[in-house]
């Protein structure tokens, strides 16, 4: 019995244990808590951040403007390329159609050149005609033939005159004739043209009394080679040509 109340003297006593009395706190106020602590943490460490680099010398405000102006220039140079280049666009077409009108005036001119240098050798021949040595000459000659490869392959334009002798008291009726000697693979050929089987070709009749200027086209196999070119000129009703005349093509 002494030993018990030995036991409750000194759990009620001075000497007893302490006990420590705390209120029950939820468990989502202390989240809350952590949170609140955490946020102004990264405001803390994110203001000593800007302030530290604004300390060294580097302004994000700044580094924006700046950023900003540059897009700004750069935009401004590029609109100002795509001026210059349309203007460049532009006189190069300009150029280009320039240099067609001069290619095309340049061609005008050769053509008007050449023009004149055959008026100038006709007009020679028609003085000669009137000599007196021409009125006894032949009555039909063949002058300034000429053949020349044309634009297409296999495609030749040939060009005469055709002058008639004697006192002209009529005209000349007839008909053109040419007969080509053309070379392909390597054998020789000769061509007729207008082809015989063909009939008569109303561009190769002729009819005139003092002169006629004669030109036209024909053509041969593109993979022929023609090597030589003869025209005859019949008069109406004959078998045999009044005059004929050879020329090579491409030869002055």
């Amino acid at each position: 019995m002494a030993g018990r109340l030995q036991k409750l003297r000194l759990r009620l006593g001075i000497a007893a244990p302490r006990v420590a009395v705390r209120s029950q706190q939820a468990w989502y106020w202390r989240w809350l808590g952590v949170v609140l602590l955490l946020a102004v943490s990264a405001a803390l460490a994110a203001w000593m951040y800007d302030a530290g680099r604004r300390f060294a010398g580097f302004d994000r405000g700044e580094a924006d403007s700046e950023l900003t102006r540059l897009r700004r220039e750069m935009d401004a140079a590029r609109a100002e390329l795509e001026r210059l280049r349309a203007i460049a666009n532009a006189a190069d077409a300009k150029l280009a159609i320039e240099r067609t009108a001069q290619a095309q005036l340049a061609h005008q001119i050769r053509g008007l050149e050449n023009d004149n240098a055959r008026v100038r050798e006709e007009l020679a021949i028609f003085e000669s005609m009137l000599s007196a040595d021409a009125r006894n000459a032949q009555p039909l000659s063949i002058q300034r033939f000429k053949v020349e490869p044309d634009a297409m392959p296999g495609e030749y334009r040939y060009r005469m005159l055709l002058l008639a002798g004697g006192r002209g008291d009529r005209d000349f009726q007839g008909r053109l004739e040419l007969l080509v000697s053309i070379q392909q693979e390597g054998k020789n050929a000769m061509i007729t043209v207008p082809d015989k089987a063909d009939g008569e070709s109303a561009a190769f009749r002729i009819g005139f009394r003092h002169f006629q200027r004669v030109e036209g086209v024909f053509r041969v196999n593109a993979k022929a080679r023609v090597q030589t070119v003869q025209a005859r000129v019949y008069e109406a009703g004959a078998d045999q040509p009044r005059a004929t005349q050879s020329a090579t093509p491409g030869a002055g």
